[in-house]
C-alpha cells in the first residue's frame, strides 16, 4: 500500500519538474532543460493590484500566450523603516510567485532594488536618504551595505520557498539593478566600479539562474544585458554568446496630473514584437502586461497619476483591453508554433530595399518566413519563390511555412471591446450620496504655529517628514515693529520653493496657494499679506505629490520649502527685504485627520450631517453606500471634487486631483500606427480632468451591508456628484478579413443583438460601419444573429461561402460587424 505522505510527496516533485532545473543561455535563445525557448513575458506588478485579483491577471496572461510574469521588487514598500519589513496583504511577493507557479509558469524577478516604475523614489525607501554620508547608486560604504542587505533578503526568502529553477521553481532570470547605463556616465569611475560590484555581489548570491542588467552596455561578465525601449530589433548584446532579450517593451505610456491621456496602436507593437523575433531575438516581455493602480502614496514622478493602465492589454481593472490583447495573443501562438524552427535554424535574409526585408529560418524540417516592411508611408509588392506578396506599411507578415501568410501586425483579426460603465444598481435608485462632514483642525498650525521639532533652518521635506506623509507643515513666529524698516504699506510674503503644492497662512489667514506645473517645480510664491504689530504667524503647508523616480542623482533633488523665505516692506519707492531662512521653524508632519485616521473603519470620531459645506479646504467628507452587484469591477467617479485622497474601507485608493485639466491641444481622433511611436504621438482627454474614475477592488468591498468612503479634500471640492458604477464589455465589434475567424465575446456577458454586419469592402471603423460599394449576396445580420446571439461568445469562419460572393473586382473582402452585449 502507498502511503499518503509518499504519494503527496511524488504529487509535489512532479509540480515542480515542469519548471526548468537547468538555465542556459548559447547566443541564440535561452535553453530550459536542454530546449531552446522563445519566450515570452508580460510585466505584473503585485503591489498595483490585490492577492484576489492575482490568479485571475496570470490566467489571462497564460491564455494570452505569455510563457513567463515579470515583476519589480519594491524596497520602500517592503522595508519602509529601516530593519522593519511588511510582506502582507498585496505585498506578499512569495504568495504572487506561487501564484504565478500554480499557473506553470515562468518568472522574471527584477530584484533591482531600484526600479525606476514610475514608483515613489524609484523604490528606495526615504530613510536611506537620511542616513549619514550617504550616496544613492555609487561606491557609497553606506549604501552598498543596505542594497546587499535587501537584496539578500529577498534571494534568502525566494531560496527558503524553493522558487528558483536551479531550485525545481518558477524563475529563470533575476535582475540587479536597473537601467543604470542611462545614467553611469554620471557618475565616472565610481559607477563603472559601482556596477562591477552590483555583479559580484549578485554571483555570491548563488541563486543557480542567470543574472541580468538591463540598458547596461558594458555589463560585466557574465551578467546578461537586455534591452528597454520602444523597438528593440536592433539591439546586440555585450557578448555575442549571449541571446538578445528584451525586457520592457512598452506597451503605452504613463499618465501625469494635467498631463493628456497616451495611446500606443495596437498595429504598432505587434510590429515591434514581430520585427524583435524577425531579428532573431529569444525574450521579450511586455512593460506592462497589466499596469494596475497606484494605491496609497505608491505613485512616483513627481504627479503621476494613481491609475497606472499604461495601455496594457489587460486594463486596469484586469479587463482585456481589445484589440491589443487578442491580437498579440495570435503573435504569440504564431510564433510558439514556429519555435524550433526560430532557435535551431539557419537563418538567411534578402533585402528587397526601400525598408523591405525577407527573412528565412530554414532547418530540415521545413522553413518559417518573415516580410517586414518598415517604410513609413508605401505598401511594399514583392515577389517571393515565385509568388507575389502585398506587405503594409510599418508591418511584418508571418509565414510560418514560407508560403501562406496567416497573420500581418498591421491587419487585426480580433474584435474591439467597448467598455461601459453602469450606475450602482445596488441602490434603490439613483440618488445623491448622503453627506456627513468635520473640518481638519489646523488651529495649532495656523494661530500658534506649534509643531514636533524647531531648528533655525528651512529642511528638505524628506529629512524632517522621512515621507511618512505627503503633508508638511513649516511656521515660524515674527515679531514686527511699526518702527522696522521692513514695515510699510505693502507688505509682501516671498517664498523660494520646491513644494509640490504650497498653502501659505499669516495669522491663520489663507493668503494663498499655488501648485507648480509638471517639471517646474522650482519656483517662486510671492503674495501680498497682511501683518500686524507684534507676532505673527507664518504657517506654510508643503505638499508632495509623489516623490522622483528616475535620473542621476534623483535622491537629491529638494522637496518642500527650501527657501529663502522673505517678507518684503513696499513703501513708495523703497524696497526692504527681511530674510527669515534662519529663524527659528518649527516642523509638524502629516495633519490631524490622518493621525487620527478618520478614514479607518474603527474611527469614533464624530461627524457632522448638517449643513455639509462643499468647495472647502482642508475638509474631511464621508459616506455610506452599497456594493455594486455582480462581479464586473467597480470604478468611482471623483469627478467636482478638487484634490485629496480617498479610501474605501479604511482602504487607501490613492490620490485624487479631478480639478487638474490637460490642455486642450494635442490631441488626436485617429491614430496613425505608421512609423515610430512616440509618448505624445497618440493621445486623448484634451481640456478634461486628468483622471476621475478610481478602481475599487472587489475585495475591498463588503457585499453586505455598507460601505464607507471618505475624502480628504485638501483645496475645496464638491462630494455631491461623487457616485459608484461598474464598467463592463457594452459591445463589441470586428473587422476581419477574409480566410479567418470571426470571434465575438462579451466576457461573460450573453450578445444580445447584432447591431451590423457586412461582408465584401465595409469602411468606417468600430462604432460607425457602413456598407461599402459591395456586398455579399446573403442576409450577414440573419446569419450572425443566429450563430451568435444568446451566447456569451461565438466563432464563425469569415468565407464567401459562408456569407455569400461579393463582386468586389479584386478588392480584399472583410466582414465587418458591431454586436450588443
Amino acid at each position: 500500500m502507498v502511503s499518503l505522505r509518499f504519494l503527496v510527496c511524488c504529487l509535489l516533485f512532479l509540480a515542480s519538474s515542469v519548471y526548468a532545473t537547468i538555465v542556459s543561455h548559447d547566443g541564440r535563445a535561452i535553453t530550459i532543460d536542454g530546449n531552446r525557448r522563445v519566450l515570452l513575458s508580460g510585466s505584473i506588478h503585485y503591489p498595483r493590484s490585490t492577492p484576489e485579483m492575482w490568479p485571475d491577471l496570470i490566467k489571462k496572461g497564460k491564455e494570452g500566450g505569455l510563457d513567463a510574469i515579470e515583476t519589480y521588487v519594491f524596497w520602500n514598500a517592503h522595508e519602509p523603516t529601516r530593519r522593519q519589513y511588511d510582506f502582507s496583504g498585496n505585498l506578499d511577493l512569495i504568495r504572487f510567485l506561487k501564484t504565478i507557479q500554480d499557473q506553470k509558469l515562468y518568472v522574471v524577478l527584477r530584484i533591482g532594488p531600484y526600479v525606476c516604475a514610475e514608483w515613489n523614489y524609484g523604490g528606495f525607501p526615504v530613510w536611506l536618504h537620511n542616513m549619514p554620508d550617504m550616496e544613492f547608486r555609487t561606491t557609497n560604504k553606506a549604501f552598498m551595505n543596505e542594497m546587499q542587505n535587501f537584496t539578500t533578503m529577498i534571494v534568502d526568502m525566494v531560496k527558503k520557498n524553493k522558487l528558483f529553477a536551479s531550485q525545481g521553481g518558477p524563475i529563470i532570470l533575476a535582475q540587479i539593478e536597473n537601467e543604470y547605463g542611462n545614467v553611469i556616465g554620471s557618475y565616472g569611475e565610481m559607477g563603472k566600479a559601482y556596477i562591477q560590484w552590483c555583479a559580484n555581489m549578485a554571483q555570491s548570491l548563488d541563486v543557480g539562474v542567470p543574472w541580468i542588467m538591463c540598458q547596461q552596455d558594458d555589463a560585466p561578465q557574465p551578467m546578461l544585458n537586455t534591452c528597454n525601449g520602444y523597438y528593440c530589433d536592433n539591439f546586440e548584446p555585450n557578448n555575442a554568446n549571449t541571446p538578445k532579450m528584451w525586457t520592457e517593451n512598452w506597451t503605452g505610456w504613463y499618465q501625469n496630473w494635467g498631463g493628456k491621456n497616451p495611446h500606443r496602436t495596437t498595429e504598432d507593437v505587434a510590429f515591434s514584437v514581430a520585427r524583435f523575433f524577425q531579428r532573431g531575438e529569444t525574450f521579450q516581455n511586455y512593460y506592462m502586461y497589466h499596469g494596475g493602480t497606484n494605491f496609497g502614496r505608491t505613485a512616483g514622478g513627481p504627479y503621476i497619476t494613481t491609475s497606472y493602465d499604461y495601455d496594457a492589454p489587460l486594463d486596469e481593472f484586469g479587463n482585456l483591453n481589445q484589440p491589443k490583447y487578442g491580437h498579440l495573443k495570435q503573435l504569440h501562438d504564431i510564433l510558439h508554433s514556429m519555435e524550433k524552427t526560430l532557435t535551431y535554424g539557419n537563418v538567411s535574409t534578402i533585402d528587397f530595399g526601400n525598408f523591405v526585408s525577407a527573412t528565412i529560418y530554414k532547418t530540415e524540417g521545413g522553413s518559417s518566413c518573415f516580410f517586414g516592411n518598415v517604410n513609413e508611408s508605401s505598401d511594399a509588392t514583392i515577389n517571393f519563390q515565385g509568388e507575389t506578396y502585398v506587405v503594409p506599411t510599418w508591418s511584418v507578415s508571418i509565414l510560418p511555412d514560407c508560403k501562406t501568410e496567416v497573420y500581418n501586425t498591421a491587419k487585426i483579426n480580433t474584435q474591439t471591446s467597448v467598455m461601459v460603465k453602469k450606475p450602482n444598481e445596488a441602490e434603490d435608485k439613483p440618488i445623491n450620496l448622503k453627506w456627513s462632514w468635520r473640518p481638519e483642525n489646523i488651529d495649532n498650525f495656523l494661530l500658534k504655529g506649534r509643531g514636533e521639532s524647531t531648528m533655525r533652518q528651512l529642511f528638505d521635506q524628506k529629512i524632517v517628514s522621512n515621507d511618512q506623509s505627503d503633508y508638511l507643515w513649516y511656521m515660524t513666529t515674527l515679531n514686527l515693529k511699526e518702527e522696522d524698516p521692513v514695515w510699510g504699506k505693502n507688505m509682501y510674503l516671498h517664498i523660494n520653493s520646491t513644494a509640490h503644492v504650497l498653502h501659505a497662512f499669516v495669522n491663520g489667514q489663507h493668503v494663498g496657494n499655488y501648485h507648480a506645473e509638471n517639471g517646474k517645480f522650482h519656483y517662486v510664491f510671492e503674495q501680498e499679506a497682511k501683518f500686524n504689530p507684534g507676532d505673527n504667524v507664518i504657517s506654510l503647508l508643503s505638499i508632495t505629490v509623489g516623490l522622483p523616480n528616475y535620473g542621476a542623482f534623483f535622491e537629491n533633488v529638494p522637496a518642500g520649502i527650501t527657501g529663502p523665505v522673505f517678507i518684503i516692506g513696499k513703501n513708495d519707492d523703497e524696497t526692504i527685504v527681511k530674510d527669515l531662512s534662519a529663524h527659528k521653524w518649527s516642523y509638524k508632519t502629516g495633519l490631524s485627520g490622518f493621525e487620527n485616521q478618520l478614514f479607518s473603519s474603527e474611527s469614533q470620531s464624530k461627524w457632522s450631517g448638517d449643513s455639509v459645506p462643499f468647495n472647502r479646504t482642508m475638509t474631511w467628507y464621508k459616506t455610506t453606500f452599497k456594493a455594486p452587484l455582480g462581479s464586473e469591477p467597480v470604478v468611482v467617479d471623483l469627478l467636482g471634487l478638487g484634490k485629496g485622497t480617498a479610501w474605501i474601507n479604511g482602504n487607501n485608493i490613492g490620490r485624487y486631483w479631478p480639478e487638474f485639466l490637460s490642455t486642450e491641444d494635442g490631441c488626436s481622433t485617429e491614430c496613425n500606427y505608421r512609423g515610430a511611436y512616440y509618448a505624445e504621438k497618440c493621445q486623448t482627454n484634451c481640456g478634461e480632468p486628468t483622471q476621475r474614475w478610481y478602481h475599487v477592488p472587489r475585495s475591498f468591498l463588503n457585499p453586505k451591508g455598507d460601505n464607507t468612503l471618505v475624502l480628504f479634500e485638501e483645496i475645496g471640492g464638491n462630494p455631491s456628484f461623487v457616485n459608484f458604477q461598474t464598467i463592463g464589455v457594452g459591445g463589441v465589434c470586428a473587422n476581419v478579413y477574409e480566410k479567418n475567424v470571426l470571434e465575438l465575446s462579451c466576457h461573460g456577458r450573453p450578445i444580445s443583438a447584432i447591431k451590423f454586419a457586412s461582408f465584401g469592402n465595409p469602411r468606417g471603423k468600430c462604432g460607425s460601419f457602413e456598407k461599402g460599394t459591395c456586398e455579399a449576396n446573403k442576409d450577414v445580420v440573419n446569419i450572425l444573429s443566429a450563430e451568435c446571439v444568446g451566447k456569451e461568445k461565438c466563432s464563425v469562419n469569415v468565407s464567401a461561402e459562408k456569407f455569400g460572393v461579393p463582386e468586389c473586382d479584386g478588392a480584399t473582402r472583410s466582414l465587418a460587424v458591431e454586436a450588443l452585449c
